[in-house]
């Protein structure tokens, strides 16, 4: 790599405001300043865009799901949507103030976090979540349409060109920081008016069959639930109870869990509605690998053949991160030749235990230890199973959460199933179901796909676009 120098003068850097005297700032706004002179594109800060930018705030106070409205936290925010799952949302007022709440088109982006490469993610919202409520930790961007396009907006914050201004972000004592004041400098390089046309449109794309993908799935979800016809609300628990020490014996978990009530009935009452399936009779499980930190690249150095390394946070919405943290070189990949497709099924066996994934077409990743793969042997063609139907049933709390907080264990400090998972219960359909439940996940997973394709073809159309 050529040793690159540049010259700032004393005057410049004491009219700043941040007044910042470390290199890389210096560097990354004189690259800018030299592919505005250079491109025949319109250049403007968010500021000169008229943006309205604006955060969330504190709340303290959590409610159940049905008196409340989802409180977006940072850890929720994910290239182009939201982390739907129900075990990373809480639920606040929703009697807080409108200034706190977000509409259908704002952008938002964490302002805060542990390191730059995982600073500023941007979303946009959809109508399904217009009103939820913003955290202190997140910025909200709004614009005028007739100024600029949200739409391409949210594309650009997704590009190298946004992600490269990021690292501009101020350092704290344990976390960095893009202030109002460091977004609103934010350049953004608009094309013509015709290519700028093509990327609204594949964002619109986006956004709608993300939101296809995830209603399907829920169909699906309701569909199974209906056909189990289990209503926890009248299933015996109790806070005290005993057990034979000769169940301990057969069962070699003894933990309090492992025989509370309401699990244990649960199951006995699915499995007086149909039959049920242990994980082990009916699929292969295999774990993935660790490949150590110092063989991480975040994602404005790695090289252009970096893989994605999928970490258990990198399961969103019943699918791998598009822009996980970290990737891992080729030559990595090549050598631990991990035997995983699309089709195959990703299971959090540690940490946020029993999220849940499928592979898709676009999706070459590695895939850590913490993970494991799933994939149906020939002995599930008897029960006429699918690759579909098993994803769905492990989503379905009646069936997948109580028999994943039946085996969690504490091993040092991180929760987990260990080989447990051989050992839950599937529950076996009529095959008219099976295949509906089949085809509606299907269809979401082919959704699923399109919509990571038309973000690739979003990403390389903007990183290409300009000369950098």
């Amino acid at each position: 790599m050529a040793l690159k120098i540049i010259t700032t003068l004393k005057s410049e850097v004491s009219i700043l405001a941040e007044k910042r005297l470390d290199a890389k700032y210096f560097f990354v706004n004189h690259k800018f300043n030299e592919l505005e002179e250079k491109s025949t594109c319109e250049v403007k800060t968010l500021k000169q865009l008229n943006a309205n930018i604006s955060s969330g705030s504190y709340v303290d106070k959590y409610l159940s799901k049905s008196e409340g409205v989802p409180y977006i936290r940072v850890g929720n925010i994910k290239p182009f949507s939201i982390s739907e799952e129900e075990t990373n949302l809480v639920y606040v007022s929703k009697n807080l103030p409108e200034k706190i709440k977000v509409k259908e088109n704002d952008i938002i982006m964490g302002r805060t976090q542990a390191t730059v490469a995982k600073l500023a993610v941007a979303s946009i919202i959809d109508k399904k979540n217009e009103g939820c409520v913003l955290s202190q930790h997140i910025s909200k961007i709004r614009v005028n349409e007739n100024i600029i396009s949200p739409f391409y907006l949210i594309g650009y914050f997704n590009s190298k060109f946004y992600k490269a201004q990021t690292a501009l972000a101020t350092h704290g004592d344990t976390r960095v920081e893009l202030t109002h004041s460091q977004l609103n400098k934010i350049r953004i390089f608009i094309p013509e008016k015709e290519v700028l046309k093509t990327i609204e449109s594949k964002v619109k794309k986006i956004i709608d069959v993300n939101r296809h993908s995830i209603n399907k799935i829920e169909k699906a979800q309701s569909i199974f639930g209906k056909k189990l016809n289990i209503d926890i609300s009248k299933i015996e628990k109790k806070i005290f109870y005993s057990v034979n020490l000769s169940e301990f014996k057969e069962d070699d978990l003894w933990t309090p869990a492992f025989s509370y009530p309401l699990y244990v009935n649960t199951l006995k009452a699915i499995q007086n509605t149909c039959s049920l399936v242990p994980i082990g009779e009916i699929a292969t499980v295999k774990k993935g690998n660790e490949v150590g930190s110092a063989n991480y690249n975040i994602a404005l150095d790695k090289n252009d053949g970096d893989i994605p390394f999928i970490r258990t946070s990198d399961l969103v919405n019943h699918e791998v991160d598009q822009f996980p943290d970290y990737y891992i070189s080729k030559d990595i990949y090549d050598e631990l030749k991990q035997d995983i497709k699309a089709g195959d099924i990703l299971f959090n066996n540690d940490g946020k235990i029993g999220l849940v994934a499928i592979l898709t077409e676009q999706d070459n990743v590695i895939i850590q230890s913490h993970i494991k793969r799933l994939r149906l042997k020939k002995e599930a063609k008897k029960y006429n199973l699918t690759p579909e139907y098993l994803f769905l049933a492990l989503t379905i709390k009646e069936v997948a959460k109580i028999q994943v907080e039946r085996y969690t264990v504490i091993q040092s400090t991180i929760p987990t199933i260990s080989n447990h998972i051989l050992d839950i219960k599937i529950p076996i359909l009529d095959n008219g179901s099976i295949e509906e439940i089949t085809k509606l996940v299907k269809e979401a997973f082919e959704l699923k796909n399109e919509k990571k394709r038309l973000i690739n073809e979003i990403k390389e159309q903007i990183d290409f676009y300009f000369d950098i």
